[in-house]
């Protein structure tokens, strides 16, 4: 069933993503337990689906508990924790809050170079994801001016 929602997410039918993402959820709490990394997994999916369908507080509440979570049971410096990070990152700059998701994500690249080193992939696409929001902002000021 979360395949499914990932699939009705990926074409833009978040309604039906959202229903699935609850359900799955709900059963995963019932079944292994709001500390399980599954159901964390499944809570992190619906925070993402609430962000596709730009209900921002709503994906920023369930991510900062997924990630505080994340951090008591596996650790701050998890690769799951850190991914946490990231898409809280992206949230917060959904909702213009530039300078908290500039240093969320700078934050998190920090911490993922000391777990996966520094050539990795996701390393990579968060110094692109950085680089992009310099470029955003230094357009925004210009345009201010």
């Amino acid at each position: 069933m979360a395949n499914l929602a990932s699939t009705f997410n990926n074409q833009g039918r978040w309604k039906e993503a959202e229903e699935l993402d609850i359900q799955v959820m709900d059963t995963k709490k019932k079944i292994l337990g709001v500390k399980h990394p599954d159901t964390l997994s499944s809570m992190a999916n619906l925070a993402s689906t609430y962000n596709d369908q730009g209900r921002w507080k709503e994906a920023e509440e369930l991510e900062i508990q997924v990630m505080d979570m994340r951090k008591k049971i596996i650790g701050a410096e998890h690769p799951d924790t850190l991914i946490g990070m990231a898409n809280l990152a992206h949230i917060y700059w959904s909702q213009k809050r530039h300078g908290e998701a500039f240093n969320l994500m700078e934050l998190a690249r920090e911490l993922r170079i000391k777990v996966i080193g520094e050539n990795h992939p996701k390393i990579i696409a968060a110094k692109e994801t950085l680089e992009a929001w310099l470029i955003f902002q230094d357009n925004t000021l210009s345009e201010e001016r």
